[in-house]
């Protein structure tokens, strides 16, 4: 009788041990276009011995409801500086830690399927004007790289020639799967997001005199009290960090 009730308590303390939860790391909220670099980010900071951070993805302005709605998050990095400053100043960040991290820039893509009937040489507006063809970009209106898309074809005197050809999307990431199944033969998206997708091309660079100016601030989210949040803050801008952000084609602005 004694022998089994001490088998008993020694199986409840292995099923207890078993059951304990593994530590979390801290929550990122973090714009859609970051996915595969910011994850192999977090895996090297866990490769380090520390909790993997919890990462969450969507547009920013989806992010920055979120934020305001008092989602729990420790971290939120978005694609441009107008819906941090809302953020910032509705008191939702923590004073003193808002930076701006990467930079990005806007390339023209095509499906992989049609490379063959694009010039390598083929400048932004002859592609553009090839039939009637649609455009694939994240939502002009509402969507960071949606406005930084329209800033670059008004730059470059084309806006007004596609507009009625856009095919809006609610992120960076839908208007480059628009492209990868072929639904739209051209897309406007990040240098990052061609990097990730095995699916499409380069169609054309924008060029540099057009390039829209594009920011990716990060700062820690007011409430947050996670004891590793400012120290995956700081490894965002460290150099290990920064050299895997630059395999995906985004460029460090922060000092670490």
């Amino acid at each position: 009788m004694v022998l089994r009730l001490i088998v008993s308590v020694l199986a409840l303390l292995a099923l207890s041990s078993c059951a304990r939860p593994e530590p979390q790391g801290p929550v990122v909220l973090a714009a859609s276009s970051l996915q595969e670099a910011l994850d192999a980010v977090a895996d090297r900071w866990a490769e380090q011995g520390h909790p993997r951070p919890a990462l969450s993805f969507a547009g920013t302005p989806a992010l920055a409801r979120q934020a305001q709605a008092g989602a729990p998050a420790d971290i939120i990095l978005l694609a441009d500086n107008q819906w941090m400053d809302i953020l910032q100043a509705k008191g939702f960040l923590v004073a003193g830690t808002r930076r701006d991290l990467l930079g990005n820039r806007l390339v023209l893509i095509t499906p992989k399927s049609t490379a063959a009937t694009i010039a390598a040489d083929s400048p932004v507006a002859a592609l553009l004007a090839l039939g009637e063809g649609r455009l694939a970009m994240a939502d002009p209106d509402s969507v960071p790289a949606g406005r930084y898309g329209r800033e670059a074809l008004e730059s470059l005197g084309l806006w007004d020639g596609v507009k009625d050809r856009i095919v809006p999307a609610e992120n960076v990431r839908a208007a480059l799967a628009l492209v990868e199944r072929g639904e739209a033969p051209l897309g406007l998206v990040y240098a990052s997001d061609l990097a990730a997708s095995s699916k499409v091309r380069l169609a054309a660079p924008i060029p540099d005199a057009a390039q829209p100016e594009i920011r990716y601030p990060v700062a820690m989210v007011s409430g947050s009290q996670h004891a590793e949040a400012q120290n995956f803050l700081a490894f965002l801008a460290s150099p290990e960090a920064s050299a895997i952000f630059a395999q995906y084609q985004f460029f460090p602005l922060a000092a670490p």
